[in-house]
């Protein structure tokens, strides 16, 4: 069996001296005595068998040897703080891995600032990120696939809160043939015209959701690819404002003069799937979550 003869210990001291710039440094900053970080790097090229360090004046620099082995040694380092920061975030009882299934419509740019906030907090948490449509939520509360949920709907037997407020919007190219109608766009109209929808991720009660009046229609599984397949003039379809509100203003789109129905809201809920098992990191999500989407 393999045993190490140097330890984490005599790698942090190299790596000290060569961060703070001389042995005394170094000392001082890993609150020991210079004698003692002496000796730890002379243990150290004794078992390796290695001049890692040169003298240089006052100050030692690194030998091309000690310039290669300190480089993956801090590779050893960073491995090791992030082991004992998961054995502390396990001690303090956070979960290691937090599974959170998110509604297509829910705005990607809330998601990364909420993420990126959560990751500060609980640095050594991993997360499982799954983007679903229409039953696809409702199915990772039911089945147990996720702890934490934004839904447009609460399954039975479960509780949420309302996150967020989405609102679609009917729109196409400027030169869609229903703009060029030039009055106010009827419902046999839209049937005559291609509908882009998204199909539900959903598996046991997959459901449709809005108008779906058209017989023409192309289904795909992502928002922006419904985006882009509207963008190109190739349909019409309801699509999230916070998506669509920059081509608006650019005239890449243009809301359909519908008129009824050229606007409709849904709310996303946040839900617990095991409200009564769900840990720190679990909730410590869900209150950023509810802290940014409060921001805007």
């Amino acid at each position: 069996m393999f045993i190490p003869r140097t330890t984490l210990e005599q790698w942090r001291v190299l790596q000290s001296i060569v961060e703070h710039g001389g042995f005394a440094q170094a000392a001082a900053a890993l609150h020991r005595s210079q004698s003692s970080v002496s000796y730890a790097v002379a243990r150290l090229q004794e078992s390796l068998g290695l001049e890692l360090l040169a003298p240089e004046g006052r100050k030692a620099r690194l030998t091309e040897a000690g310039r290669t082995l300190l480089a993956r040694a801090e590779e050893v380092l960073e491995a090791a703080r992030r082991l004992e920061g998961l054995a502390a975030t396990l001690r303090q009882g956070w979960e290691p891995e937090v599974r959170l299934a998110v509604d297509a419509a829910f705005p990607t740019p809330l998601l990364l600032q909420a993420l990126a906030r959560f990751a500060e907090l609980a640095p050594q948490t991993r997360l499982q990120l799954r983007e679903e449509v229409l039953s696809g939520a409702d199915e990772a509360c039911i089945d147990g696939s996720a702890d934490l949920v934004i839904a447009a709907r609460v399954p039975e037997g479960h509780l949420g809160d309302v996150l967020i407020e989405v609102e679609f919007i009917a729109v196409a190219h400027p030169n869609h043939p229903l703009h060029r109608l030039g009055r106010p766009i009827e419902a046999d109209d839209l049937r005559q015209a291609q509908q882009v929808v998204l199909r539900d991720s959903g598996r046991m009660k997959p459901r449709d959701e809005g108008w779906l009046g058209s017989p023409r229609r192309w289904t795909v599984t992502g928002m922006e690819t419904a985006l882009s397949m509207v963008a190109a003039g190739l349909g019409f379809a309801w699509l999230p404002r916070h998506l669509i509100q920059a081509r608006i203003e650019a005239g890449e789109l243009l809301p359909l003069p519908l008129r009824e129905g050229q606007r409709r809201k849904a709310p996303l809920y946040l839900i617990f799937v095991q409200p009564e098992l769900a840990g720190p990191a679990t909730r410590q999500l869900a209150e950023v979550l509810g802290q940014t989407v409060n921001r805007t």
